[in-house]
């Protein structure tokens, strides 16, 4: 695994004071425009679940056939990251992420204009390239922007941006589209995205490639345990969370009886607390990573299952949302940070598998959570979620049982 470790020494976090030249604002200004960028992402992606009843109504399509448009970005993804990463391997970074930025732009512009769902569709397709491409990239960016001793606090930053595009994008875009259509917030959200696209460019420096991130070194990694472990986790507590939570709208309408300021009001609270347990989970993922995965897992799993019981009073539902909340908002962390610890030499070959898993759990979990909701109750969409996170649960006390060790970091302690 040493030969993978080829960054070059102006970028090495392990080599002293970091990068040399830009000033700490600037490289702070640089993680800034990565994170709105990964902002932009995320909400262009999940900005579907606050709307699932307007667009689908709009197109006179089921919710869970609604429900594709958050399947369809999940599985692109998921094939985009790995070969999208290898293709343009000698390609510089800053490059790239000007280039998915453009995409979204117009995967945006393409859904606020569609005649018909099928053009939907095809933008989500776009949206799917972005996603794999773009966070492959940029998830492991801190450690090149700024000084060795601020990549854990950068990373932070950076995948805060998660649980922000629940937070303002997502509440946001519902309340746009409440007050003047879904297609505005499509609109608000293009010229949001031509923002960060300029931002990128000006204040992001050139990033050229450090490392051999090619489909041996991919295929390597997935044969060592602890990766295998990162997959297993990341798949069973994505595929948990988002085939429930993609429904979570019909499920405060149909249950709870909540309209759509209500519903506004959770997806706020829900994001909300989404950015605690991010910050929350990043002051004790490093140290107690099967603990965190754990411990957000039984929660997920225990507010899935208590929702279809004691959701039906608006209270109730808003309470356990935001515990959600707080539990979710640490996930990508945790996943994130399983596989750079377990592959500590090529992190950005473990940012794409990351980024492949995660997304390919999504896009399985909207599907699955659709079929179930169409064919049964909003109610069963919440316990076959909370199932599924007792599993996870169980695959991390495996790993605990087995006392696996951690590979050691280049050039750290640990």
């Amino acid at each position: 695994m040493t030969s993978l470790n080829t960054t070059d020494a102006a970028f090495n976090p392990s080599g002293g004071d970091g990068p040399p030249g830009p000033s700490p604002s600037a490289r702070w200004l640089a993680v800034a425009a990565v994170t709105m960028g990964i902002f932009s992402i995320v909400t262009t992606e999940i900005l579907p679940i606050g709307l699932l009843d307007e667009i689908g109504s709009g197109f006179g399509v089921s919710d869970g056939t609604a429900g594709l448009m958050m399947t369809m970005p999940g599985l692109l993804a998921a094939v985009c990251a790995p070969l999208t990463t290898a293709a343009t391997e000698r390609v510089d970074r800053r490059l790239m992420l000007c280039l998915f930025m453009s995409l979204l732009l117009v995967a945006n512009l393409l859904v606020a204009a569609a005649p018909g769902y099928w053009l939907v569709l095809v933008s989500r397709v776009l949206v799917g390239v972005v996603i794999g491409g773009f966070w492959s990239i940029a998830i492991g960016l801190a450690e090149r922007l700024v000084p060795s001793g601020s990549v854990r606090r950068a990373t932070a930053v950076i995948f805060s941006a998660v649980p922000l595009g629940s937070v303002l994008g997502v509440p946001a875009g519902t309340f746009i589209g409440n007050a003047a259509g879904w297609r505005t917030a499509f609109v608000v959200m293009s010229a949001f995205t031509l923002a960060v696209l300029i931002l990128t460019f000006l204040v992001v420096p050139p990033l050229p490639p450090t490392a051999t991130t090619g489909l041996r070194v991919l295929s390597g990694l997935v044969k060592e345990v602890n990766t295998r472990f990162a997959l297993l986790l990341t798949f069973l507590v994505v595929l948990a969370h988002f085939g429930t939570y993609t429904y979570v709208a019909p499920f405060l309408h149909d249950v709870t009886g909540a309209g759509p300021h209500l519903t506004t009001v959770a997806l706020l609270a829900y994001g909300v607390a989404g950015i605690a347990g991010n910050f929350l989970g990043g002051t004790m993922i490093g140290r107690h990573p099967r603990a965190v995965f754990g411990a957000v897992a039984s929660v997920i799993a225990a507010v899935t299952l208590l929702l279809p019981v004691a959701g039906r009073r608006p209270v109730v539902a808003l309470v356990l949302l935001i515990v959600w909340g707080l539990a979710y908002g640490a996930v990508p962390l945790c996943s994130q940070t399983w596989f750079i610890k377990a592959a500590p030499a090529a992190p950005e070959a473990a940012s794409v598998l990351f980024t492949a898993s995660f997304q390919a759990s999504l896009s399985l979990g909207a599907l699955a959570g659709g079929a179930v909701l169409d064919r049964t109750s909003p109610s069963a969409v919440m316990v076959c979620g909370g199932l599924v996170a007792v599993l996870t649960v169980l695959a991390a006390g495996v790993h605990f049982a087995r006392r696996l060790d951690w590979p050691r970091w280049p050039g750290r302690d640990h």
